[in-house]
């Protein structure tokens, strides 16, 4: 119902999806009446829920807001801060986000969900707790289809001022956190990104590299805190929670003497301070509300489950706030609980009755079962695989106590005694930097993650591919013999001895249908756009011109009847001559400003020697190739036109539609030029593929990505390159759009295939 109400808004959606419900119900109820009255509550529950996605909705479309938005208006506004700002950008041009409440549009009063963007003054931005009260001038544009609970996107134009203090709470839960930050500070470098983010879920120190492997071995669960946080909290309470409620009971209330509802009480007050501390994310509402049904229960002395516990924090939760029943976190969050209330106990006695040790076989029913469970839903966001994750998540799993639990002492004595903080961060370094190095060491394995068909199709592959595996692993269980070919095939796959690397589901690359492909040419750019059979528009040669040459015979090119590069360093044009080798070249175009000099003239020489024509690109020029129609976004005509004298400012941006796929191509721009366009360039459309400007780097327009909204994003990177590329944010932010992101450091050559949106497909040629 939640949903419903959520997708079609107050329109006849939910009324149908209620009075269909209904009349099964009757029907139901005619039957089994038992049924029929679990049917009759499940309707109920719906249409309260539709009903209240609706009243939800209403916010976003009265009062002026709306309006500002479709006008583009400038307008000053009074905004509630209601989330942590961070930061999307990185370098000399940061971007601030951060959601908010518009209560006050000039002299009118509102309480409009609104999303913000400050590019300037972010230091001033940065530095807003929840619950603030700014004034500020703003200007006002629609929400994207990915931002439909905020009803405008406000771009800062200034510093905001401002004029109301943050709560109590809100003040002093920023102080403990802070206060963390400072403890881990002396650690070494894991140990300080990591800690705060296993504690409090606070990962803005946490590097680009340790975030990745994180995210390849299925660990970053960690660092977005959960019901395993508050578990362990609450455990040091009321002791193991089989005995919470019995007379054996143990933990720090029993030890001082409290009765069961005073226990319950101060559970209470743990949890709630817990959610403020580690911010209402959609795991730690759940996580809370779980906990605080099951201290009700033991407060009452009664006997309970955690399963109806469960289902009754959803429901309340999504009554609460509707959007959580489109929210993947929160979907994580209750299929992981689910799966290790239900799954996870049997397959661990399963485990057991065949002799593994009992502790052992917990942890590994608990990873399996919540890898089992999550997995499809994971692939949706990634398009990736990962063959490690249970394996690191078992390895990591007993440290994950002690590090929170230590954490949480150094977070508590830290405002009290400063230096005696110390040494408990001290004690959770070690826990902490085990977790770091399981996730290193199990993301560099050679087959730590493959790729996977991307969307619901993959989705429910896999979900059939572990039913399968399930069922197979049954049989296994009685055959110790086939049970280990089974753990050598995956030993083999991930340690990948052999020179040859195992194929991927789809190993022809590329098809025959191919319409762009992105090389793997190290750090730097090289891809083709097919123009017919044996043609193709190149832009960019890549560093190298051995390999180049190499992906453009595996594309069985022959002709470039045009050769695009985008601007002149030497990882989009040293790798000219390999584009040469053996193939028909029409033309080469490049940008306006010849600089780097050096490479400039390399380039002019090797056409020279080649007998190719070379043309300047400017912007609004239009040209056709075969099937391909393409656009110049930039540079403009004189390079003193430019934002300043900066070779990738001078890059050759094209938007390019191919068989009705939309495709924008960004060279290096840097934000200040990638703001200069979206302003030049008022019709720039939603995207099918984007190729992400300056292999991923932290230096992106977070508006323009936004506006542009692509459905994949390909970034062409080098692997262990030293410059941090694809930054962590970019991808972030990507994926917050709801792009998939593929990337040629891991995901080796790409092509995209298919006529139309509808058609749009990726084929990768090996994995890395």
């Amino acid at each position: 119902g939640a949903a419903l109400g959520l997708g079609l808004g107050p329109g006849p959606g939910p009324v149908v999806a209620v009075l269909c419900g209904a009349a099964l119900a009757a029907l139901a109820i005619r039957r089994r009446p038992g049924v029929g009255a679990a049917v009759v509550a499940a309707v109920l529950c719906g249409a309260v829920a539709a009903a209240v996605a609706a009243l939800g909705r209403a916010d976003l479309t009265r009062g002026p807001v709306p309006e500002l938005a479709k006008e583009g208006a400038f307008a000053p506004v009074t905004l509630r801060v209601d989330s942590d700002p961070s930061e999307v950008g990185a370098g000399p041009v940061r971007t601030v986000l951060l959601r908010g409440t518009v209560v006050r549009v000039g002299r009118s009063r509102v309480r409009t969900p609104v999303i913000l963007l400050a590019g300037r003054d972010t230091r001033a931005w940065l530095g807003l707790i929840p619950s603030t009260t700014v004034a500020l001038s703003a200007r006002f544009a629609p929400p994207g289809e990915q931002d439909r609970d905020a009803a405008a996107v406000l771009r800062a134009t200034g510093p905001p001022t401002i004029t109301g203090p943050p709560s109590t709470a809100q003040h002093m839960a920023a102080g403990l956190r802070a206060g963390l930050r400072a403890a881990a500070a002396p650690l070494p470098k894991d140990a300080r990104q990591l800690l705060p983010g296993l504690v409090v879920g606070d990962t803005s120190a946490l590097d680009p590299d340790l975030a990745d492997a994180f995210r390849v071995t299925d660990l970053a669960h960690l660092t977005a805190v959960s019901g395993a946080n508050l578990t362990f909290v609450l455990i040091l309470l009321i002791g193991p929670p089989g005995r919470a409620i019995r007379v054996e009971r143990r933990g720090l209330a029993a030890a001082l003497g409290l009765p069961l509802r005073w226990t319950a009480g101060a559970g209470a007050l743990l949890t709630l301070g817990f959610t403020l501390l580690c911010r209402p994310s959609p795991s730690v509402l759940r996580a809370a509300v779980c906990g605080l049904i099951t201290l009700l229960a033991i407060g009452t002395g009664r006997r309970r489950s955690l399963l109806p516990a469960l289902a009754a924090a959803v429901l309340l939760l999504v009554l609460y706030q509707p959007g959580l029943a489109r929210s993947y976190g929160f979907t994580l969050s209750v299929l992981a609980t689910g799966s290790l209330l239900t799954l996870a106990p049997r397959w661990g006695a399963a485990l057991t009755a065949r002799g593994l040790p009992a502790r052992l076989a917990e942890g590994l029913a608990a990873a399996a079962a919540a890898q089992a469970v999550c997995g499809p839903v994971i692939v949706l966001l990634s398009a990736r695989l990962s063959l490690v994750g249970v394996p690191c998540n078992l390895l990591a799993e007993p440290a994950v106590g002690a590090a929170t639990v230590l954490g949480f002492a150094a977070l508590l004595i830290r405002p009290l005694a400063p230096a005696l903080a110390y040494a408990p961060a001290w004690l959770a370094s070690w826990p902490t930097r085990w977790i770091a190095a399981v996730g290193r060491h199990g993301a560099a394995l050679p087959g730590a993650d493959i790729a996977w068909p991307q969307g619901r199709p993959g989705a429910v592959l896999l979900a059939v591919v572990t039913v399968a595996a399930v069922t197979c692993g049954r049989q296994l269980l009685h055959r110790p013999w086939p049970a280990a070919a089974c753990a050598l095939l995956l030993l083999l796959a991930l340690l990948r001895p052999l020179p040859v690397p195992l194929p991927r589901l789809v190993a022809r690359w590329p098809p025959d249908d191919w319409r762009l492909a992105m090389c793997d040419v190290g750090q730097g750019d090289a891809l083709a756009l097919s123009a017919g059979p044996g043609a193709a528009l190149v832009v960019d040669a890549g560093p190298d011109p051995a390999a180049v040459d190499h992906c453009l015979r595996d594309l069985r090119v022959t002709s470039v009847p045009l050769l695009i590069l985008t601007h002149f360093h030497a990882d989009h044009v040293d790798g000219l001559p390999g584009v040469l080798r053996g193939r028909r070249v029409g033309a080469i175009e490049t940008t306006v400003l010849n600089e780097p000099a050096g490479q400039a003239a390399g380039v002019r020489r090797e056409a020279a020697a080649a007998r190719v024509p070379m043309v300047r690109a400017v912007a609004g020029e239009r040209r056709s190739l075969g099937p391909l129609e393409w656009r110049v976004l930039w540079p403009p005509p004189e390079a003193e036109s430019l934002p300043a004298d900066d070779p990738n400012d001078a890059s050759v941006a094209l938007l390019v539609r191919d068989a009705g796929l939309t495709l924008l191509l960004m060279g290096d721009l840097e934000p200040d030029t990638q703001q200069e366009l979206l302003e030049t360039v008022p019709d720039l459309p939603h995207v099918d593929v984007l190729k992400v400007a300056h292999h991923g780097s932290a230096y992106q327009d977070p508006a323009l990505l936004a506006r542009v909204r692509p459905r994949l994003a390909l970034i062409s990177v080098g692997a262990g390159n030293p410059y941090g590329h694809p930054a962590a944010r970019t991808l972030a932010a990507l994926r917050g759009l709801g792009a998939v992101v593929l990337r040629t450091d891991r995901d080796g050559p790409i092509a995209v295939s298919g006529a139309g949106p509808a058609g749009l497909r990726t084929v990768l040629k090996e994995s890395r």
